[in-house]
């Protein structure tokens, strides 16, 4: 649909304004959608929380934030309101002229899942989501995640779809990111462990499946070797069980430094040194679609400071210890070309486990693209793996 000099595409999830490409946070693409959707009545603040934010409680700062950001995206602004219009003690309304394409594909919708929240022995509040039908699959939590979002990311959002079309998939949101609390007193390996704990005692079922991608792959491993009752399976996929300064190489530190200095500095801006750099090591073979979605995964699960805390914990994780002490049956899967964990660490986690199955993904991204060759393999295998 177009309006001004603006494009928004529902399907594919961009803004574009006089030709190029506006990064925007998720949220505030969604309540665009929603105002232009409803353009032909005033759109009450419920409307709003309904509509977007699933009827969750919503402080008037981030709603007025949002509405802040969605005019700025447009080019519009609260003094000018000629595209988002506030009608006074009622709501907002969208008065631009819009014009819709015939041929223009449906919006894609997340499948139906439940949002619950629970505490961490510490307190922290950790948002826990769930969704499809099957026998449970728990996935370890990262540190780019939103449970919400990633359902909208095409990054993220491919996986997420076919483990959840044959299981019940269980997410959560680590401390400090996405809807769990962002300003936790302590951020460790520690509090991770125990987080992973208290959303596993939320399960019912007495087993269920673990998969772990990344740095989830650790507290998988973790939980696997200390819980060996209650897993069925592990599914590691691009994952390590050594942070970069535990690897025991030069370059990986001086890589974990360089990191956290350019992140301190550019998280979530497009046209920073970091930005180029992050993209380039996690997702070298993207899309502009996708490497804009990478960007406001960023803004939209944690802030820079948070970020940076949490990647200093990462950079020192070392499970290798609890790799022999895995009993259930495992699968690794790892890209050859992968610069974020090294093909050896995937190599190091299945010789590790006994009997673990490995398989060689022909990639270089760290999480792996629908489209891109290895994408159909990596997918089966995890299916069948799960299925068997």
């Amino acid at each position: 649909m177009r309006f001004g000099d603006c494009e928004l595409d529902q399907a594919r999830r961009e803004l574009r304004r006089g030709g190029a490409l506006v990064p925007v946070e998720p949220q505030v693409f969604d309540l665009l959608c929603h105002l232009i959707r409803h353009r032909d009545r005033v759109v009450t603040r419920d409307d709003m929380i309904d509509g977007v934010w699933g009827g969750r409680i919503v402080s008037e700062s981030t709603l007025s934030s949002r509405i802040n950001a969605a005019r700025r995206a447009i080019g519009d602004s609260g003094e000018a309101q000629a595209m988002i219009r506030t009608i006074a003690r009622r709501g907002l309304r969208f008065v631009a002229e819009v014009t819709e394409d015939a041929a223009a594909p449906a919006a894609i919708t997340a499948p139906r899942q439940e949002v619950r929240f629970c505490r961490a022995p510490d307190g922290v509040t950790l948002a826990v989501a769930s969704a499809g039908e099957g026998p449970v699959l728990l996935r370890a939590g990262t540190w780019l995640s939103h449970v919400e979002h990633d359902w909208a990311s095409p990054l993220f959002a491919p996986m997420l779809r076919r483990l959840a079309a044959r299981n019940r998939l269980v997410r959560y949101d680590i401390r400090g990111c996405g809807l769990s609390d962002h300003e936790p007193a302590e951020i460790s390996f520690d509090a991770f462990r125990r987080d992973f704990e208290a959303v596993a005692a939320t399960i019912e079922a007495p087993r269920f499946a673990l998969i772990g991608a990344s740095q989830g792959a650790a507290l998988a491993i973790d939980f696997a070797a200390r819980h060996p009752d209650r897993v069925t399976k592990l599914v590691v996929t691009g994952g390590f069980a050594r942070g970069r300064n535990r690897r025991g190489q030069t370059q990986e530190r001086e890589k974990a430094q360089a990191i956290l200095t350019l992140m301190r500095q550019g998280w979530g801006d497009p046209r920073s040194a970091f930005m180029q750099m992050f993209s380039a090591l996690y997702v070298p073979r993207s899309s502009p679609e996708q490497l804009h979605w990478w960007i406001a995964a960023q803004r939209a699960t944690t802030s820079a400071e948070a970020a940076v805390r949490i990647r200093e914990v990462i950079d020192e994780i070392d499970v290798t210890a609890l790799l022999p002490q895995v009993r259930a049956p495992a699968l690794v899967l790892h890209a050859r070309g992968d610069s974020v964990a090294p093909f050896e660490e995937g190599r190091l986690i299945a010789a590790g486990i006994s009997g673990a199955r490995f398989v060689e993904l022909d990639s270089d991204n760290h999480v792996v693209l629908e489209g891109e060759p290895a994408w159909p393999r990596l997918a089966a295998e995890v299916e069948s793996f799960l299925a068997a």
